[in-house]
């Protein structure tokens, strides 16, 4: 079993304990995904802790996501439990890359490959050598727009 999974398990037994609903519920959740990743395709596998993160991260912006439409939709109550959980997660991710982190990965990467137009192929080499840098750091949607400007 990965140490972030095992991790992850003994939180939510000290979670349960502790009768921290927000977090017992979070985790829960979060395990279940993780489950449903390992016995999804044609053979059950197991996963490693850059898989976990990878789940990790898609749970995350699940909830980030939901959190903005419950907002826009005037629904603060549920906003703030999806928040809450998203924190959870949160705790489990590496640190989050910032704004001019971004930036400066993708203007190297930009310089490495010598990509120049803003098209599907120059984006494609760009995205292709910074996705592996920023996996479960950043947004994928946000280095995209990062390297859409810096090439545009």
């Amino acid at each position: 079993m990965s140490d972030l999974k095992e991790r992850l398990r003994a939180d939510l037994t000290a979670a349960i304990k502790a009768r921290d609903e927000v977090t017992s519920s979070t985790l829960r959740m979060v395990l279940t995904s993780i489950t449903n990743a390992e016995v999804s395709g044609k053979e059950a596998r197991e996963l490693t802790d850059d898989d976990v993160l990878t789940v990790l991260g898609g749970e995350g912006k699940k909830r980030r996501e939901a959190a903005e439409a419950f907002d826009a939709a005037g629904r603060v109550e549920q906003a703030e439990k999806e928040r809450a959980e998203a924190a959870v997660i949160a705790g489990y991710l590496p640190e989050q890359l910032n704004a001019e982190e971004i930036s400066a990965l993708v203007a190297d990467a930009i310089a490495q490959t010598g990509a120049a137009e803003l098209g599907p192929r120059g984006i494609g080499k760009v995205m292709g050598v910074v996705t592996p840098q920023v996996k479960g750091r950043a947004d994928g949607g946000i280095v995209a727009a990062e390297v859409k400007r810096q090439l545009g």
